[in-house]
């Protein structure tokens, strides 16, 4: 043996256990900077657009254990699973209207096969003889939104395609008689959306004519404003049961205020005009 092959370190199997561990918390480390990297791009993105039936984001994104079975299960590729880099929750179902809607199965496929429930039977149901049977009209994916400045009908050129190819027709989007005041002659007909019926299906977004579409799906905490607790609808019955449990404390701020409308449109201090 030469003087050479004597000064060889000698590799035991201890050594090779403390490097095995090292790199393996090194690539650890690394997996975790660049999830968290994913994790922070996803967050900063809400224009999600989820499957029919999908629970609220935060509940959908604790119950979704990321399975791709709906996406394996439509059957017109709308689904995707989100990829690193797509600024969505990295292997949640979404879908991008503008290149392939969701085009309203009677069956939804995608639906039953979920296993945790993220994406909700009952939410997207209707009870017809009282039996419970798979209704798509009552999913709420998204809310179309027109954009008046570029969508040619309210410009005055005539076009219908968003209208004629919604599968809620005269429910989900109506069109309107509007006078031209420009021209004087003609008419608009313009489409409006009517949110209740909406399902965020995007078929209309697919089928816009212009270049962008001027008919677009948002999701409903983006597309729909809040009202409150303390406005009421007076006429809906429905509604107005939220004044139940409301208590109302009247401050009085002002001697005037102390006075009923009556007493204080007698009290002289009204002038009106002769």
């Amino acid at each position: 043996m030469s003087n050479l092959d004597s000064k060889k370190p000698v590799i035991t199997q201890r050594r090779k256990f403390l490097t095995v561990m090292a790199q393996s918390v090194g690539l650890s480390a690394l997996g975790g900077i660049v999830w968290s990297a994913y994790i922070g791009e996803a967050k900063s993105s809400p224009l999600i657009l989820r499957p029919p039936g999908a629970k609220h984001e935060t509940d959908f994104l604790r119950m979704c254990i990321k399975c791709g079975q709906c996406a394996e299960a439509c059957p017109f590729d709308t689904l995707l699973m989100a990829k690193p880099g797509d600024s969505k929750p990295v292997g949640t179902p979404y879908f991008i209207p503008r290149d392939i809607p969701c085009y309203m199965c009677v069956d939804i496929p995608c639906v039953p096969v979920c296993p945790t429930g993220a994406l909700d039977e009952d939410s997207v149901s209707s009870v017809v003889e009282n039996e419970k049977v798979l209704d798509i009209n009552r999913s709420k994916m998204g809310l179309a939104v027109i954009d008046d400045d570029s969508c040619i009908a309210f410009w005055g050129i005539q076009c219908d395609a968003c209208y004629r190819v919604c599968p809620l027709m005269d429910e989900a989007i109506v069109l309107e008689y509007q006078r031209n005041d420009r021209t004087g002659k003609h008419a608009f007909l313009i489409p409006k959306v009517i949110s209740e019926a909406c399902t965020g299906c995007g078929l209309c977004e697919r089928a816009c004519v212009t270049q962008k579409a001027a008919i677009f799906v948002l999701p409903h905490e983006i597309a729909q404003g809040e009202v409150g607790s303390h406005y009421i609808q007076g006429w809906n019955k429905k509604d107005e049961k939220r004044l139940d449990d409301v208590s109302v404390n009247v401050t009085t701020k002002t001697e005037r205020s102390k006075l009923s409308p009556q007493d204080y449109l007698n009290s002289g201090e009204v002038q009106f005009d002769e």
